[in-house]
């Protein structure tokens, strides 16, 4: 859909800042499936942490990136997702090897312009949600931006940029500005 789009890329590179700045700005949003399944699994019993069961946590954010898609599809206006079913797919295919596109793939589309956060050692920093290091975080950019062509996306580098000019670079490119 091309009103839908996705802000991914490399962890720590910017992502729910983005996702906030345009929250502000009157933006439909939907925040990161992973964040959530975090926040979820440590006040719960930790059974689907990434740092548990990798497979599990992945199956559950395919699960929940479908039905954010679901949700937001009667949200008139552009929509701004922080990651999304793709990213989750392509974490799936990584663990276990997968060299099929799933048919969910085909159903849940987003606008074909994704947008991706290059790694940004400047402003990486860990915290309870996020346990890995850049180096990590920088591997699974390098896999998103093989695997969102795959499925016929187009990955925009965005800017190493102020929040601001990060958002122009958007709204311009999705002719909402």
């Amino acid at each position: 859909m091309e009103r839908f789009f996705v802000i991914s890329g490399c962890s720590g590179g910017g992502k729910s800042s983005l996702i906030e700045a345009l929250a502000v700005r009157g933006f439909a949003v939907v925040r990161e499936p992973g964040r959530r399944i975090v926040a979820e699994e440590l006040a719960g019993d930790g059974r689907a942490l990434p740092w548990v069961d990798l497979e599990a946590f992945a199956r559950r954010a395919i699960e929940m990136a479908t039905a954010d898609h679901e949700a937001m599809l009667q949200v008139k206006g552009p929509i701004f997702f922080d990651r999304g079913l793709v990213d989750a797919l392509a974490g799936l295919d990584h663990l276990t090897g997968a060299t099929a596109i799933p048919d969910i793939s085909r159903r849940v589309r987003y606008g074909q312009t994704v947008f991706m956060t290059p790694p940004w050692p400047e402003i990486y920093v860990n915290d309870d949600e996020r346990r890995h290091g850049l180096d990590e975080g920088m591997a699974e950019y390098e896999r998103l931006m093989a695997f969102y062509p795959k499925l016929g996306y187009r990955p925009v580098v965005l800017p190493k940029a102020d929040i601001e000019t990060r958002i122009r670079f958007i709204l311009q490119r999705v002719g909402a500005y």
